[in-house]
């Protein structure tokens, strides 16, 4: 499947910022099996003083920004044509978590894509006793370490409910699980500290989503939007699988990777620092459409 994918993202500021610096994780990757780029380009604008497009340690692809002169507004848009051909549903039956214990403690790989490195606390999946206690009631011994992930994803999704203005970005995980709503990044989170605690290696996945109307309705320009799921590896026969907790499915074909990283903090689509006085505002508006949709307008 080919999608055409466009992302603008605007700030809008109180004040004149005197200088910023930026780092955008924004462009899809290309992943061996899973989905290739064909094409794509990110403009902005004002142009900034200094540009570097490079892979960061997770092998994401980035574009660092410097801004030197006055500005009142950034605007960053992308274009990109990417082209899925997997998913990232298991493709085999994977072992019993007893299993995935001792494969991780024969794993001496420390490459970006290594388990080791999704097991711990990151700055916003910290240990939580509650999340713990849940997730302890929802899993079964001798279960396949995939199908531990799905019940996970499928109970959490029966027990949250999707509320776009009940968190923000930084509001913690511990916090919407209490509260029992979120967005796809409470989610995501949610699950990430869960699988965890059960000891199974697990990070946060950047993407995009195409989103299908209702029946009858037209698809809405710039109705989609930036989306995040999980990603957990479950044991080296396995590898990594993908759960989309908010849509409780693993993800498939209508989900494109941006980047991989152990939560938000490594993969948010802009961060940094500017100098400036006075409070911002931003809009961002997401476009996925199957190629084939393009050309028939």
């Amino acid at each position: 499947m080919l999608y055409d994918i466009k992302l603008v993202i605007d700030y809008t500021f109180q004040a004149p910022a005197a200088g910023a610096r930026q780092i955008l994780h924004a462009m899809p990757m290309t992943i061996s099996g899973r989905q290739r780029l064909v094409a794509g380009s990110i403009d902005v604008d004002p142009e900034p003083a200094m540009r570097k497009d490079r892979d960061d340690f997770f092998g994401n692809r980035l574009t660092e920004l410097a801004f030197n002169e006055p500005h009142s507004k950034i605007e960053i848009a992308l274009k990109a044509r990417v082209e899925v051909t997997g998913s990232g549903v298991p493709e085999s039956i994977s072992g019993d978590l007893q299993t995935l214990f001792e494969a991780l403690a024969a794993e001496t790989d420390l490459g970006p894509r290594s388990p080791l490195h999704f097991l711990s606390a990151s700055p916003y999946t910290r240990p939580d006793e509650a999340i713990a206690l849940w997730t302890g009631g929802q899993t079964r011994a001798g279960r396949p370490c995939s199908d531990t992930v799905s019940d996970l994803g499928l109970a959490l999704h029966s027990e949250m409910r999707f509320d776009a203005e009940a968190t923000t970005v930084d509001t913690p995980a511990a916090e919407a699980f209490a509260a029992r709503h979120g967005v796809c990044q409470d989610f995501t989170h949610i699950m990430i500290i869960a699988l965890r605690s059960l000891g199974i290696p697990a990070g946060y996945v950047s993407g995009y989503l195409r989103t299908l109307p209702p029946p009858g309705k037209e698809r809405l320009e710039g109705a989609d939007a930036m989306h995040a799921w999980v990603s957990a590896w479950c044991g080296p026969g396995v590898g990594w699988v993908e759960y989309d907790p908010t849509n409780a499915v693993f993800a498939g074909t209508d989900h494109i990777v941006v980047a991989y990283g152990r939560d938000y903090s490594d993969v948010a689509p802009v961060r940094g620092a500017m100098r400036t006085a006075g409070g911002q505002t931003s809009n961002q508006s997401v476009d996925v459409a199957p190629f084939s949709e393009q050309v028939s307008e």
